[in-house]
């Protein structure tokens, strides 16, 4: 069985002592690190599958790591806070997070999110293309016009099942249900967040693709 090789950042060291514990007995490599200058100095030197990331941290605030993290990687990003600021949550999505885990919460909850966020990367369908798009279910990919469009986990589940419903109208609780990269417990705000992620990233590159508001539903994509 492959290693998941794991990045905790995380200034709790008592915590963090037990988490690392934990993983490490369900075949996962981790690394602890409390500083976000550390983070960021290994993300330089080493891949990681997945950062297990703290929002009160020392130097910098979490949010801020989460956004520098996110402008030079696609890495998958779990968020865990104390702090209850619904917005905190909200922030995060925006920043490119993949999931918010409060606290307190258990082991084996986290492990149950990592293994939700990693296991679409063993999957072994064949593309599926939509026109100018193609989504590739073996590596977790969609690609436009050849090129792959750099999206978190939660931002290709979404796009995916918008291209496979090309035309259609979709809801934003068939969104919800149909994404496990997080848990749909902040109402439709976070699905918004994410959509207007993945607009931007459309509209950056300047296709021909967008996605429609469909006032009161939810969301249709079209390709013109």
């Amino acid at each position: 069985m492959k290693t998941i090789k794991l990045l905790l950042i995380e200034d709790d060291e008592q915590m963090a002592d037990l988490l690392k514990r934990f993983l490490e007995e369900n075949a996962m490599q981790v690394s602890h690190v409390i500083r976000p200058s550390q983070a960021l100095a290994i993300l330089e030197v080493e891949s990681f599958e997945l950062i297990i990331l703290d929002l009160s941290l020392p130097e910098m605030d979490g949010l801020e790591l989460c956004s520098r993290i996110r402008e030079t990687s696609d890495i998958h990003i779990i968020i865990s806070s104390a702090r209850s600021d619904l917005n905190d949550k909200l922030v995060g999505f925006e920043n490119g997070a993949d999931d918010y885990l409060p606290k307190p919460y258990s082991p084996r909850e986290l492990l149950a999110r990592i293994k939700t966020i990693l296991r679409r990367q063993g999957a072994k369908d064949e593309p599926e293309e939509q026109g100018r798009f193609v989504v590739d279910e073996d590596s977790t990919q969609i690609l436009l016009d050849g090129s792959v469009l750099k999206l978190t986990l939660a931002e290709y589940q979404i796009l995916k099942l918008l291209i496979k419903k090309t035309n259609q109208t979709v809801s934003r609780e068939e969104i919800a249900n149909s994404i496990d990269s997080h848990r749909f417990d902040s109402g439709v705000e976070s699905i918004n967040i994410l959509i207007g992620r993945i607009r931007k990233k459309l509209d950056a590159k300047k296709y021909d693709a967008f996605i429609e508001t469909v006032r009161g539903i939810g969301y249709r994509f079209v390709e013109k």
